[in-house]
């Protein structure tokens, strides 16, 4: 279209007649484009019911903006903890952790003279926890936090942290009633929940967590349950040792930070 589509043009086009061939159509966009005077036209040839939506919704934003936003109703306390992920993904996991522990110290208040089955299952107690903290299948909104900056180690040592806070007093309890030392059971805890985001970084936190539970049980638990001898690993002379484990473990795991980005 070299000059000025016609009048009768711009009215079908105004009008959306659906029997306008794509070149015309597109002919008359282009022009539309760059002529002020047949943009005027199209305005005067809009029908009538056109005009009026447009003054309708024209009108609704204007009292919209003059209204100014809506106020957020304040969610309330409940409401927020109830849509946590953590309310409802750990509770039957740290419910489990407790009954264990619960069973470990009436078994040895039942059987004195058996190991200490508190300070056998202290390493590994807090590992569960650690596996559903990190885990895609557990976490239905992981896709979203794995997109967010908060992503990665940071957030896993959050949801650690989270774990031990309900973990460490289910110890010091089961501990207390237990008659076993405090620094026996919370040591070991913590060497191996470091070790098991350290080793996350290599393997995956999930395989990390089974594996070393699988190992303790093995190698440490089952042991001293079938010789009734507390190993030497859980002896007082081995809390430097644990201390080391948690602080080289925890320095290893800075260091590979980059590999939480993606969970396993």
């Amino acid at each position: 279209m070299t000059g000025h589509p016609s009048p009768s043009t711009i009215s079908r086009y105004a009008a959306g007649d659906p029997h306008l061939d794509e070149a015309t159509l597109w002919s008359v966009e282009v022009h539309l484009e760059e002529c002020g005077d047949c943009r005027a036209r199209l305005a005067g040839s809009v029908p009538e019911d056109v005009l009026t939506l447009l003054d309708r919704v024209s009108d609704g934003v204007d009292q919209g903006v003059a209204a100014g936003p809506a106020p957020v109703p304040m969610r309330r306390r409940w409401s927020a903890v109830r849509n946590r992920w953590l309310v409802w993904q750990l509770v039957p996991w740290l419910t489990m952790t407790g009954a264990v522990l619960a069973c470990a110290v009436l078994l040895q208040a039942l059987q004195p003279s058996m190991p200490s089955l508190v300070l056998l299952l202290a390493p590994v107690a807090p590992l569960p926890g650690v596996a559903v903290a990190w885990s895609r299948i557990g976490d239905p909104a992981w896709e979203l936090v794995a997109g967010t900056p908060a992503a990665g180690l940071p957030l896993l040592l959050r949801r650690t942290a989270t774990v031990l806070a309900v973990i460490i007093p289910m110890l010091a309890l089961a501990s207390d009633r237990a008659g076993v030392s405090l620094a026996l059971a919370l040591l070991p805890c913590l060497a191996f929940t470091t070790t098991a985001i350290a080793l996350g970084a290599l393997i995956g936190v999930r395989l990390a967590v089974f594996g070393l539970i699988a190992g303790w049980s093995s190698a440490v638990v089952l042991p001293a349950v079938l010789t009734a001898h507390l190993p030497v690993v859980l002896q007082p002379g081995s809390l430097g040792v644990w201390a080391s484990l948690a602080v080289a473990s925890a320095a290893f795991a800075t260091t590979r930070a980059d590999r939480f980005l993606r969970r396993k």
